[in-house]
């Protein structure tokens, strides 16, 4: 198993850093998005995954990726408005770790770029490395248009 990194582009929010930082870094707040029609959209995209009963509090969510099994993942660090860090827990075959970094440009903007460390197999990586590099970008691109409250 070897760790793997993907960075996002960097992407600009139109929204306040310390408004973007305490939305993200509540789970609870994804859930309300995720089961809006964010997880239909993604089994569309890539119709061999198909996420099920996805549940969250503030510092974890859990879900069932078919064919998979369980994944949670959990809030292990929070460094207010700056970064964000993820990890993963539960049985799939492979363990990641997530950073959300803030970056102030002005008292209304933005930058956050994501990064990930994934442990992953050989196996594992020929056939997730691309998507993964793809879909950090997209998912960079999604949190960028949430409804930041």
């Amino acid at each position: 198993m070897g760790v793997n990194k993907y960075v996002s582009q960097v992407k600009e929010i139109n929204h306040n850093q310390q408004v973007v930082f305490n939305y993200l870094a509540n789970f609870e707040n994804l859930s309300t998005y995720l089961n809006s029609g964010l997880i239909e959209k993604i089994t569309e995209k890539v119709p061999q995954i198909k996420i099920t009963d996805f549940e969250s509090d503030q510092d974890s969510c859990k879900f069932n990726i078919t064919g998979l099994g369980v994944a949670e993942i959990k809030i292990v660090n929070r460094e207010p408005f700056k970064t964000i860090k993820v990890e993963s827990s539960g049985g799939l075959p492979l363990s990641f770790t997530f950073w959300i970094q803030l970056m102030p440009i002005d008292q209304y903007n933005t930058k956050m770029r994501l990064t990930l460390h994934a442990e992953m197999s050989m196996m594992i990586k020929m056939m997730a490395g691309s998507k993964l590099e793809e879909g950090i970008d997209q998912l960079a691109d999604t949190l960028s248009k949430l409804p930041y409250q």
